[in-house]
């Protein structure tokens, strides 16, 4: 997909972008930062007088004031967010400002400067609910309720709501204990401990038994004190020793909750088998439907009900999978995977009518369950009609836009988080026509993962060429036929990689377009006989590409040459992908994405087979299926399942 020729005659309007001027005054700004960081004011207030006009002079001035801001100098704080309202330098120095007054306990600057914040953080939030608090607004109160339900894992700004909400007696141990559920069922063991202290004296559990349980579930099983049962905390714990237990053998818990449950409480066992339960699904175990059965009528979280689904649709149970989706919270079952496996389960029952009504109403999404509801519907999955070009003003309206002026100058300088909050901040509040120029500034300046999120933007007007982009075609689609890959699904994983960023490098390690891992590299490296490799070449794009198709072809030769386990694998590893299969009969390949037990892993094959359907009908300009590529994963033979292969 190379640049269209309409756009040939309007590339001078992007040749000054960021400017030579500007350029040269790179090195004052990169001295102004360091300065700041290391607490320099002096080195830095001489780089601010010789900023000049530079696009970054803001984020200068910036520093300056973050390093006063213990002067107390409100006026000078004021005065810059009233030049830069609405930027994103001004947004974050004003929740900063917020968090250095709520320290102090300035509750009446806090109120007076929160309402001008257009996207404020939980922890500014909570910091202006104690200002509100602070002056006796009570009605504060009411949203901290919902505070404590949803946020297991509180900043410390948000303790002392919680704290406030405890003492005004609007806390029942029945809602401390459901709370410290919740936190354990998402692993915060931590958060739980700081919910128990809510609980008063008489009721808290003794000792240090809580951190004892979580260290050793099944020595606390094993060494319980005599009438245990007597005392609600007891049960609790012992309820909490069987969740923990499942987290690492279902089996085990399911055997140990057996023995006991007769002396637990309706709620307590309940809770105990929905986890066994859970933790089961997430292992395809073939008992995880009866362990939910088990549970009884006790409300179950969102993973609860999402893994009660998966485990109904590896056993192939349509019935369960209708009955536990529209059992789900209004807000889960929207969305489109449960719509449409719903759609699925009521096309099973024979209501096709139902089935396709469903279908109807996430189809023509561009993801992966949009495209399956299309092809229900008897649809091809093809881009909608490419919307008419950018025109030169709009262009020159994308090209003077200061936000995404001073995105450009931070992705100059490898300052790639800065450059895409500046970037990202930039888009709010942009049509259709803004956002596709914007989109295409970002190409014009091979800026590919900013060009893509933009175009994903559009929502009546779309150009699938901007979001599915093929930079590096020649190198891509060598590498790609040298190891006779289909260069739609090379690029289909590509995208989801890197975004085609060179140097990307993930938080685990993976480098380069196709983030390789070191390890994954080297060995590939050596499987292939690629002399004098070393770690630095990664980034490399010929190396890159030549290491990641051939890691590719790897898996896919020992993966049945299929794309979706050689995705998984990609992502989480051959052994894994392998272990995921079904122990006996086929299943689809849908199912299996739907079904793997990492959640990045997940999304990712889902999103890496929806890409390279497009990718396909781009390159080839004719419909591609999804079902087709999914098609179906043959059985692997009964594994259990390790720790490993679970997140």
């Amino acid at each position: 997909m190379k640049l269209p020729l309409v756009f040939a005659g309007l590339a001078s309007l992007f040749l000054s972008l960021p400017g030579v001027a500007q350029e040269g005054r790179d090195d004052i700004f990169l001295t102004a930062r360091d300065a700041f960081r290391n607490g320099d004011r002096i080195r830095l207030d001489n780089a601010a007088a010789r900023i000049g006009n530079h696009e970054l002079a803001a984020y200068v001035e910036n520093y300056q004031l973050r390093m006063r801001m213990d002067d107390g100098d409100s006026e000078a704080l004021r005065a810059f967010l009233a030049r830069q309202e609405g930027s994103s330098v001004a947004e974050r120095l004003r929740a900063d400002w917020i968090r250095w007054l709520g320290k102090r306990s300035q509750w009446s600057e806090v109120e007076r400067e929160y309402p001008k914040l257009l996207a404020p953080e939980p922890e500014v939030t909570c910091l202006y609910q104690q200002a509100r608090l602070a002056r006796g607004d009570r009605s504060v109160l009411n949203e901290v309720d919902r505070l404590w339900q949803e946020m297991l894992d509180p900043p410390a700004a948000c303790q002392p709501l919680l704290d406030a909400l405890v003492y005004a007696q609007r806390v029942s141990p029945d809602d401390i204990w459901n709370r410290v559920r919740r936190q354990l069922e998402a692993g915060r063991t931590g958060p739980a401990r700081t919910t128990l202290n809510y609980l008063p004296d008489s009721e808290m559990p003794e000792g240090r038994r809580y951190e004892l349980t979580i260290a050793g579930p099944q020595r606390q099983l094993a060494s319980l004190p005599a009438r245990w049962q007597d005392q609600r905390a007891s049960r609790e714990l012992v309820a909490i020793a069987i969740q923990r237990l499942a987290v690492s053998d279902p089996r085990l818990a399911a055997g140990e909750l057996e023995k006991r449950q007769s002396l637990l409480r309706q709620p307590e066992r309940e809770w105990a088998w929905s986890q066994i339960a859970q933790q089961g699904a997430r292992r395809h175990l073939p008992e995880a439907l009866d362990w939910y059965a088990r549970a009884g009528s006790i409300p179950l979280s969102d993973e609860g009900f999402q893994w009660k689904v998966r485990a109904a649709l590896r056993k192939l149970d349509w019935s369960s999978v209708r009955d536990t989706i529209q059992a789900m919270p209004a807000e889960l079952a929207a969305r489109p995977e449960w719509i449409y496996w719903l759609g699925r389960a009521y096309k099973a029952g024979g209501r096709t009518a139902e089935a396709d009504a469903l279908f109807a109403r996430i189809a023509g999404q561009a993801n992966f369950y949009g495209n399956l509801a299309d092809e229900e519907l008897g649809r091809s999955v093809t881009p909608p009609p490419r919307a008419r070009a950018p025109s030169a003003e709009e262009l020159r309206e994308a090209k003077d836009n200061p936000g995404l002026r001073r995105a450009l100058v931070f992705l100059r300088l490898n300052m790639r988080i800065e450059g895409v909050r500046e970037w990202n901040w930039s888009l709010r509040g942009m049509n259709d026509r803004q956002l596709l120029a914007a989109a295409e500034l970002a190409r014009h300046n091979q800026i590919w993962d900013r060009a893509i999120n933009t175009a994903e933007r559009t929502r009546d007007e779309h150009d699938y060429t901007l979001r599915f982009l093929a930079p590096y075609d020649e190198q891509v689609r060598a590498a790609a036929r040298n190891q006779t890959l289909d260069d739609a699904w090379v690029y289909g994983l590509m995208r989801q990689e890197s975004r085609f960023v060179t140097n990307a490098k993930s938080s685990a390690g993976a480098s380069g377009l196709m983030q390789l891992m070191p390890a994954t590299a080297k060995w590939v490296a050596n499987k292939i006989g690629l002399r004098d490799y070393h770690h630095g070449r990664v980034n490399d794009t010929e190396t890159n590409l030549l290491l990641g198709t051939s890691y590719m072809r790897l898996v896919m030769e020992n993966l049945d040459n299929h794309p979706v386990l050689a995705s998984a694998a990609y992502n989480a590893g051959p052994g894994r992908a392998k272990r995921w299969r079904p122990a006996e009969q086929p299943l689809e390949g849908a199912i299996y994405a739907e079904t793997i037990p990492f959640s990045e892993t997940r999304d990712y094959v889902k999103k890496v087979m929806s890409n390279a359907v497009y990718y396909s009908t781009l390159f080839n300009g004719k419909p591609d299926s999804l079902k087709a590529r999914l098609g179906t994963i043959g059985p692997a033979g009964a594994q259990p399942m390790k720790d490993a292969d679970l997140p």
